[in-house]
C-alpha cells in the first residue's frame, strides 16, 4: 500500500519535481496538467495510475487512458503497468470483492475508443455496429468514384478530378469534425449568396466579395458531392475515422445511458495530447465523462500544432469550464490547474532559445510560463547556424553537420533532419546519400519527394491527365530527356497554339503550367504528340517522339491494376535499369526507397479491388502536402539518420537536430489555413464548433473581409512558431539551423526567415560560436548564380565499376 508522497517515490524510485508531485497526487476530480516540453508528462500520467490505485482510491482497471496513435497507447500502456509493477501496488482491503480480477488499465486510441463506442451502442442511433472501417486508402477510391458518377452539372467545380477529390474529401472531414448538419451548411451559403451576389444591373461586387461568392457557390457543390460520398458508405455499411467520431459526440450527447455505463466502467480517465483534440472528440469526452467526473487532460497550447487538419487549441483552454468540478455543497467550479514547467531534456542552451521563440505563444495562454532547465542541464546545449549565398551550398554543409555529428561519436540513429517543406527531402537525402550516412526516410509524404519516386509519380500524372503539364516538364527536363530551356519554351508556345489561346506576354511556359481555367487548359502532352515546326533542335525533336511513343504505349496499358502498371511504367522507362547502374550504395538506398513506394501501392485498393490512378495520385498529394494523418509510420529501430518532417517529429527526441531552409516563407510557411471566404472546400466558421475562438466577418465589406483574413493568418502564422518551438525542443544536446539567399531555379532571392535570424541574434548574444557562415545580402542587381549553370547528364547511365568489376 501506498500511503504519502514519500511512500510512492520509495516505491518508483523517480525524483519527482513538487510540480509533478502535486499533479500525481491531486485530488480524484477534474485537472487539467499543462506539461511543457520534456517536462515528462508520461512519466506523470503513469505516477497519478500508481498514487490512486496504490492508495486504494481506484482499482486498476477502473482506469481510462486515451492518446492519438497506437504507438503511443503501447507506449502508455507499456509505462503504466511497468510503474504498476515497480510500486508493487496492490488493492486497499475492501476496494474490490474477494476472488474478483484485479485487471489492468485500458489504454487505447480515441479512435479506438469511439469505435467500440459504435459497436457496442451503434443501435441506438441506427448505426449497423459492425460497421466496416473505411482505410484512408479507400475513402480516395471511394470519393473518386462518387465523383465520376455524379450527374451535376457542377459548374463552380472546375479543376482535375484528383484536385476534386481531395477538396471534397478535406470539406466532408470538417463536416464530422465540427459535427455541422449538410442542411444548415446550404443554409449558411444559400443566405450568404442571397446577402452578396448582385442583382441584375447592378455593378459587380468588389474583388473580396466575388471570391467569397465563388466559395459558396463552390461549397453548395461540394455539400452535394459530400452528400452522394456519404450515401455511398451507408450503401456499403462502411465508415472512416471522421464518423467514428461524429458517431461517438452523438451517443454521448443523445444516449444518457451510454455515458452512465461508462462512468460507473472507467471510474478515472486520462486524456493524453488533449490541445491537439477536435470538436467532435471534446464533445464526446464531455458527453460521457463531463459533469465533475474525475478526468485528466495533458497537453500544451505551445505544441498545437494541428489545427490544419481539425485540432482545437480551444479545448485545452476551455476545459476547466467544459469538465467543472463538483463542490462539496453541489455547485460547480472550474477544473484544477496545474503546470509541468521543469525541462528534462534539452540541454539549458538550447532550452533558453527555445522559450525565446515561443515568448509570444505565451502571451496568447493564460498561464503558461517559460519552462525551467533541469541541474542536470544546466550549461548544456549547442547551437550552430549558417546562412548560405546557395540552396546547394546549404544542402552541403547539412552533410557535413551530420557527419561531423557521427565523427564526434553520435550514433546515426541519434540524429534527424527535420524539414517544413517536404521538397526538401529529396536533396537532403540525396546528399546523405552521396556521404554514403545511413538514412530513413519517414513517412509517404516525404518518400514521394525522393527522385526515383518523384519520377514514376510524374508518369502517371501525365498518363492519368493530359493536362499535367508540370509533371511533363519534370520528365522533359529531367537527366533521361534533357531538353534545354529553348525547346521547352517552344513547346509550351505550341500548346497554345493548339488550343488557339492568346499568348498573352508569351510566357507560354509558364502559362502552360498554371493556368487553372478548364476552358483554358493547354497541355504538352498533346503539344509533344504534334509539336509543330517551330525550330526545334534536332535532338529535341526526337526525343519528343521518343517520350510521345513511350507514353502512348503506357496508355495502352492504363487499365492494368495499379501495381501491374507501376511495375510497367518503371521498366518502360528504364528506372530499373538506371538504379541497377548506379553505384552499389545509392542503387541499395534507390531500391529501398522504391520497393517503399510500391508497397504503399500495394496496399492502395478500394473494396472491390480495384483501384484508380487519379485516387492514388489524390491519396498522394494529400499526404504530401497535409500529412492528414494518411500514414502514422514512425522512425524504424535502424542505425540512421532520421528523415521527416517537423509535424512528424512531435513527441520524439534525438541527440542531434538539424533544421534546413529555414528560409523566409517556407519556415515559417505562408500558406497557411485555407480561408473559408476563397475556398470552397473549407468550413465556413460561423458554423465551426470552435467558433467563439475564431476570427469572425461581420459586416460583408471588403474592409470586413480582409480583415477576418488577416486574423485567419495570424494564427497560421501562431500555429507555425508552435512547430518551431516543437522542432527546437526535439534535441538533447546539439540544434542546427541553415538558409541561403538563392534557391536552386529562383530568380527572386530568399534570404532567412525570421526564426533563424532569431536563432543567430540569441547566439550572438550569449556570446556563442555559431559554427558555421553568414553570407551578407546579395547587392540588389545580384542575380541567381545557379541559373546560370549548366548541367550535363549522361545516358543511359554509366554501369558502376564496382559492380563490373564483381562480374
Amino acid at each position: 500500500m501506498i500511503h504519502t508522497r514519500q511512500d510512492l517515490l520509495e516505491a518508483l524510485g523517480v525524483p519527482y519535481s513538487s510540480e509533478q508531485l502535486a499533479a500525481i497526487t491531486a485530488p480524484l476530480e477534474p485537472a487539467v496538467i499543462v506539461a511543457g516540453a520534456g517536462s515528462g508528462k508520461t512519466t506523470v500520467m503513469a505516477a497519478r495510475v500508481v498514487w490512486l490505485v496504490g492508495t486504494g482510491q481506484v482499482p486498476a482497471d477502473a482506469v481510462l487512458g486515451l492518446t492519438f496513435t497506437n504507438k503511443a497507447a503501447g507506449e502508455l500502456g507499456q509505462r503504466v503497468r511497468a510503474a504498476l509493477a515497480k510500486g508493487g501496488v496492490t488493492p486497499a482491503p475492501g476496494a474490490i470483492e474477494e476472488g474478483e480480477d484485479v485487471g489492468e488499465p485500458t489504454v487505447a486510441t480515441y479512435h479506438s475508443f469511439a469505435a467500440r463506442l459504435i459497436e457496442e451502442h451503434g443501435l441506438r442511433l441506427g448505426v449497423e455496429p459492425h460497421a466496416t472501417l473505411l482505410a484512408d486508402s479507400a475513402r480516395y477510391q471511394l470519393a473518386a468514384r462518387v465523383i465520376c458518377r455524379a450527374r451535376g452539372p457542377f459548374p463552380a467545380l472546375e479543376k482535375r478530378l484528383v484536385d476534386l477529390v481531395v477538396d471534397l474529401l478535406a470539406l466532408e472531414s470538417e463536416i464530422s469534425e465540427h459535427l455541422v448538419d449538410l442542411d444548415d451548411l446550404r443554409a449558411h451559403d444559400r443566405a450568404l449568396l442571397a446577402r452578396l451576389e448582385p442583382g441584375e444591373g447592378d455593378p459587380a461586387p468588389p474583388v473580396k466579395i466575388a471570391e467569397a461568392i465563388t466559395a459558396a457557390r463552390r461549397r453548395l457543390e461540394y455539400t452535394e458531392l459530400v452528400e452522394a460520398y456519404r450515401a455511398a458508405k451507408a450503401e456499403r455499411d462502411l465508415v472512416d475515422f471522421g464518423d467514428q467520431m461524429a458517431l461517438g459526440a452523438r451517443l454521448a450527447e443523445q444516449c444518457p445511458p451510454v455515458g452512465e455505463a461508462l462512468r460507473a466502467q472507467y471510474r478515472v480517465v486520462l486524456l493524453d495530447e488533449y490541445q491537439d483534440t477536435s470538436v467532435a472528440q471534446r464533445r464526446m469526452l464531455v458527453g460521457l465523462f463531463g459533469g465533475g467526473h474525475p478526468v485528466t487532460a495533458v497537453g500544451d497550447p505551445c505544441q498545437a500544432i494541428y489545427g490544419w487538419r481539425g485540432a482545437s487549441v480551444a479545448n485545452l483552454e476551455e476545459f476547466p469550464e467544459h469538465f467543472a468540478r463538483r463542490e462539496p455543497d453541489g455547485s460547480s467550479a472550474p477544473a484544477r490547474r496545474y503546470t509541468l514547467r521543469e525541462n528534462r531534456r534539452n540541454g539549458e542552451t538550447i532550452l533558453d532559445l527555445a522559450n525565446g521563440l515561443a515568448a509570444p505563444l505565451r502571451d496568447l495562454h493564460a498561464g503558461v510560463e517559460p519552462l525551467l532547465a533541469s541541474a542536470a542541464s544546466r550549461g548544456l546545449g549547442e547551437i550552430r547556424t549558417g546562412l548560405f549565398e546557395t540552396y546547394s551550398e546549404e544542402i552541403g554543409w547539412i552533410g557535413e553537420q551530420v557527419a561531423a555529428a557521427m565523427a564526434d561519436g553520435v550514433p546515426a540513429r541519434e540524429i534527424a533532419v527535420l524539414v517544413r517543406a517536404t521538397r526538401d527531402i529529396g536533396p537532403v537525402h540525396g546528399e546523405l546519400t552521396r556521404r554514403d550516412i545511413p538514412v530513413e526516410v519517414v513517412g509517404l509524404g516525404g518518400l514521394v519527394h525522393l527522385p526515383e519516386v518523384a519520377d514514376v509519380i510524374a508518369v502517371l500524372e501525365v498518363l492519368d491527365e493530359a493536362t499535367a503539364n508540370t509533371a511533363m516538364v519534370r520528365l522533359l527536363s529531367g537527366p533521361r530527356w534533357r531538353i534545354g530551356l529553348r525547346d521547352l519554351a517552344l513547346l509550351g508556345r505550341r500548346a497554345r497554339d493548339l488550343v488557339a489561346v492568346p499568348r498573352g506576354d508569351g510566357k507560354s511556359l509558364e502559362t502552360a503550367i498554371a493556368v487553372t481555367d478548364l476552358a483554358e487548359l493547354v497541355s504538352l502532352s498533346d503539344a509533344l504528340a504534334a509539336p509543330g515546326d517551330l525550330g526545334y533542335s534536332g535532338a529535341a525533336r526526337a526525343r519528343f517522339d521518343a517520350l510521345d511513343r513511350e507514353i502512348a504505349e503506357l496508355r495502352r496499358h492504363g487499365g492494368e491494376p495499379l501495381l501491374d502498371l507501376l511495375h510497367r511504367v518503371i521498366a518502360v522507362t528504364g528506372l530499373d535499369v538506371e538504379i541497377a547502374a548506379a553505384p552499389h550504395a545509392l542503387a541499395s538506398r534507390r531500391r529501398e526507397s522504391l520497393a517503399a513506394f510500391l508497397d504503399v501501392a500495394a496496399s492502395f485498393s478500394d473494396l472491390e479491388g480495384d483501384s484508380s490512378v487519379a485516387a492514388f495520385l489524390a491519396y498522394l498529394r494529400a499526404a504530401e502536402e497535409h500529412e492528414r494523418g494518411l500514414d502514422s509510420a514512425t522512425p524504424g529501430p535502424g542505425d540512421s539518420v532520421k528523415l521527416m518532417t517537423a509535424h512528424k517529429a512531435k513527441g520524439l527526441e534525438w541527440d542531434v537536430v538539424v533544421l534546413p531552409d529555414v528560409t523566409d516563407k517556407v519556415f515559417p510557411s505562408n500558406r497557411g489555413r485555407a480561408l473559408w471566404t476563397r475556398r470552397g472546400d473549407a468550413m465556413p466558421i460561423p458554423l465551426r464548433g470552435d467558433r467563439d475562438a475564431l476570427p469572425g466577418v461581420g459586416e460583408w465589406t471588403t474592409k470586413a473581409v480582409k480583415a477576418c483574413e488577416d486574423a485567419i493568418r495570424e494564427q497560421s502564422e501562431h500555429e507555425e512558431r508552435r512547430l518551431a518551438y516543437v522542432a527546437c525542443t526535439r534535441p538533447r544536446a546539439r540544434l542546427v539551423a541553415s538558409s541561403h539567399w538563392w534557391g536552386p531555379t529562383q530568380k527572386r532571392r530568399r534570404g532567412p526567415s525570421e526564426y533563424l535570424t532569431a536563432i543567430r541574434a540569441f547566439t550572438d548574444a550569449r556570446g556563442l560560436d555559431p559554427g558555421g557562415p553568414w553570407v551578407d545580402e546579395p547587392a540588389p542587381e545580384a542575380q541567381n548564380p545557379q541559373r546560370g549553370i549548366v548541367r550535363e547528364y549522361e545516358w543511359p547511365a554509366p554501369l558502376d565499376a564496382d559492380a563490373l568489376a564483381r562480374r
